[in-house]
């Protein structure tokens, strides 16, 4: 994951979770951000161990 860019992993956050809200146009309309690559790194970490 570290060496994938912001894009790449939300690209794999809308893969998994495709009810989220992940892209910038949607998080922007949304809740008025943008999902930062640390943050996006987090969640992926999260979402891989809840599927274990």
């Amino acid at each position: 994951m570290n060496t994938w860019s912001r894009l790449e992993l939300i690209d794999w956050l809308c893969w998994n979770d495709r009810n989220g809200i992940y892209r910038d146009e949607d998080s922007i309309s949304e809740m008025d951000n943008i999902l930062g690559r640390n943050e996006a790194i987090e969640i992926m970490s999260r979402q891989i161990l809840e599927n274990q």
